[in-house]
């Protein structure tokens, strides 16, 4: 064996060369990686004992992308593109072996290949899309190529990965290889192409599959249709489109250089610069600097939950989901069954789009049990508390557990506000107390706040940090405060925009500019779909909001087909007289002065108070770092993913420009708009949000 460089690794079985990367902890495509396949390559093919060459990696994977940490930064060693090169023009065959995942850049190096085989297990795949990117090295031409431009685009605006069966049935693999045994398989492989004298196949040449979708735009303009909703706002999905109709228009060559510029656009641009540093927020998300890797964690192998509405069933489903027993507690037997029902109906639905097998559907369901005896949590390990914002009730239930638990188990409560310090203190165990806010729906929403109170131990925020990853959720370690991080900033935006509709603006001007800026929908068309008469009590109610009287009116939401909005049989919205006049008579009796309140007003309204709502909560300690603010309103509030979240998004406008604007709506409408004093720091110091 001879070492090319301190990551690869040349060696001979036989007169077949392996090319053994090992540059933990995925390969990925870095400086040095990039010199060991080149250097690699260049030797192998110089020597004329080696009949072919196999190209394999050490470790969980293949090369599982390119190394985003260089993006942006001055380029050394052999590019991409000559290691391309240098692969793809051997005169002797050239076979990738693949294991865990060749992923982006690790799925054109073995695109390059003349032949590839795979382990069962194996995942390949072109995500750049989630990066804000498009594949930059030939992957938007030689995909479509391989797979046809249908399985192209959908695989390439999506950023799936492809299970090797799959790969092989569409011609991205040639073999599948037995687990466990790749190198012998490929080493085997190698040799028949030798024996059987194989042609080198470039997937450059290959034009069959990309020909017959020539002259067919229908192809394109259906596909843009059917996904419209789903890539509205974002670049990249957009440009890989063109990248395939270029790969299907275009000579090969032509199609690169195409691939090559609109790469070069995506890289320079805001869009992927959020979705990067969005990528790497999450991952810093997971580090808390006072719990170290090594604190000890208590095994969660049996859950409760109590509360079997539409929260706790949730909350029950991602546990089941991956094979942890629940307990799920009523009150009463109509609700418990309820609950369980709806459950069920959950899993059959996902079954029906082929999402699990009717048998999962089974498994999991075996593994949720009802009660309605709170005593059944006593050997549980883990309990969470998810029925309404009440503090007497909750308090009451925590008591309960205090006497009922076992030594050791970790007692949340999934309150989305509430004290928890408060809730802490009926128990005789306060540092086994922790807020686990999950989102609803909560089998679906991919954030968990976590929200460590006062005496909460470092174990139980180990653990409940893993367990959030465990159970698919992306985590964001929280301090105690009312509304915690994300409803705390939400606050912000609510208040303002119930201001503004009382100043001139209408629900659906709102709801417009910030459906305009990314959300999913704006505060108006949300109340509506979660249901206008949350919290409302109609024997109290007075008629003293617009709320009250629209509720009053029985305009409680989609589900009553009227609330802000008018609903027709498809729940599609339009303005409604109704509403206007409604906020004109309010209008009228509070003696305001109605006014044009410009787009521009509307979301700086609506925007900044967030950002300045950020910094109060830094500079009390309340998130880590700015970038864990950004991820709770990315995976919990909509935040479009291409603007990086409150926080990254008040240093593209500057800190500078979020205080003048603050003081000067302050200066006009008093101090809701009063700017945190740590905002008036940073921009003294000249420093940026993400500083903190």
């Amino acid at each position: 064996m001879t070492a090319i460089n301190p990551v690869t690794d040349l060696s001979m079985d036989g007169d077949i060369a392996v090319i053994t990367l090992n540059s933990p902890p995925v390969n990925a495509l870095s400086a040095n990686v990039r010199e060991g396949l080149f250097e690699g390559f260049k030797a192998a093919t110089a020597d004329p004992a080696v009949k072919a060459i196999v190209l394999i990696c050490e470790g969980r994977t293949f090369i599982a992308g390119a190394d985003i940490t260089e993006f942006g930064g001055a380029s050394r060693g052999p590019s991409l593109f000559d290691v391309q090169g240098m692969m793809e023009n051997a005169p002797k065959p050239v076979i990738a072996a693949i294991h865990g995942t060749a992923l982006g850049g690790g799925l054109e190096v073995a695109l390059v290949a003349h032949y590839r085989i795979a382990v069962p297990s194996a995942r390949l795949g072109l995500p750049e899309v989630n990066l804000g990117l498009l594949p930059g090295a030939g992957g938007t031409q030689r995909l479509p190529r391989v797979a046809g431009p249908e399985k192209a685009l959908e695989m390439m605006t999506s950023g799936r990965h492809a299970p090797a069966s799959e790969a092989l049935a569409m011609g991205l693999v040639d073999e599948l290889a037995e687990e466990g045994k790749l190198r012998e398989a490929a080493v085997a492989f190698a040799r028949r192409c030798v024996t059987e004298n194989r042609p080198l196949v470039k997937v450059r040449d290959n034009n069959t599959k990309v020909e017959a979708a020539r002259g067919k735009p229908e192809i394109f303009e259906a596909f843009r249709k059917a996904n419209a909703r789903k890539f509205r706002g974002f670049l990249a999905p957009e440009y890989n489109i063109r990248c395939i109709e270029a790969a299907v228009n275009l000579p090969f060559d032509e199609g690169l250089a195409v691939e090559r510029k609109l790469f070069g656009e995506l890289v320079t641009g805001s869009q992927s610069a959020a979705q990067r540093y969005s990528f790497f927020a999450e991952r810093q998300a997971q580090k808390v600097p006072d719990v170290p890797d090594d604190t000890p964690l208590i095994p969660v192998k049996s859950v409760g939950i109590i509360g079997a509405g539409t929260m706790g069933g949730g909350i029950a489903m991602n546990f089941a989901n991956v094979g942890i027993a629940v307990t799920l507690i009523e009150v009463q037997k109509e609700a418990l069954e309820r609950g369980l029902k709806v459950i069920r109906s959950n899993y059959e639905r996902t079954a029906s789009r082929g999402g699990i097998t009717a048998a999962q559907v089974e498994e999991r369901m075996a593994l949720i049990t009802g009660s309605l005896d709170m005593n059944a949590l006593a050997t549980v390990d883990l309990v969470i508390e998810a029925v309404f914002e009440r503090m007497d009730v909750k308090k009451e239930i925590f008591t309960k557990l205090d006497a009922i638990c076992k030594p050791g188990a970790i007692l949340a409560t999934n309150t989305s506000g509430l004290n928890i310090d408060e809730i802490a203190s009926v128990t005789k165990r306060p540092e086994a107390v922790i807020g686990l806010h999950f989102f609803s729906p909560a089998n679906v929403m991919k954030l968990l706040e976590i929200v460590r109170a006062d005496h909460t131990s470092k174990s139980v925020i180990a653990t409940s940090m893993k367990l959030a990853k465990q159970i698919g959720k992306i985590a964001a370690l929280v301090g105690v405060c009312p509304g915690f991080v994300g409803n705390r900033i939400l606050g912000q935006r609510q208040r303002e925009a119930q201001k503004l509709v009382m100043e001139g603006a209408m629900p659906w001007d709102v709801d417009r500019v910030l459906y305009d800026f990314g959300f999913p929908m704006g505060p108006f068309a949300m109340s509506d779909l979660a249901g206008l008469d949350i919290g409302w009590v109609k024997e109290r109610s007075q008629g003293e909001s617009i709320r009250d009287v629209l509720c009053e009116m029985d305009r409680r939401g989609q589900k009553t087909g009227a609330g802000y909005y008018d609903y027709d049989e498809n729940r599609n919205a339009k303005p409604s007289p109704v509403t206007e006049k409604i906020i004109n008579d309010f209008i009228v009796k509070t003696g305001s002065n109605p006014r044009t309140v410009s787009d521009e007003e509307i979301l700086e309204r609506c925007i900044y108070p967030m950002i300045n709502e950020g910094v109060k909560i830094l500079e009390e300690g309340k998130a880590i770092r700015s970038s864990d603010v950004d991820v709770v309103w990315q995976n919990g509030y909509g935040w479009p993913v291409y603007r990086g979240g409150p926080m990254w998004y008040g240093d593209q406008i500057g800190a500078a420009k979020v205080l003048e604007k603050m003081k000067e709506f302050q200066a006009k409408m008093g101090d809701d708009f009063k700017p945190a004093p740590l905002l008036e720091k940073l921009v003294a110091e000249g420093k940026k949000f993400s500083d903190l």
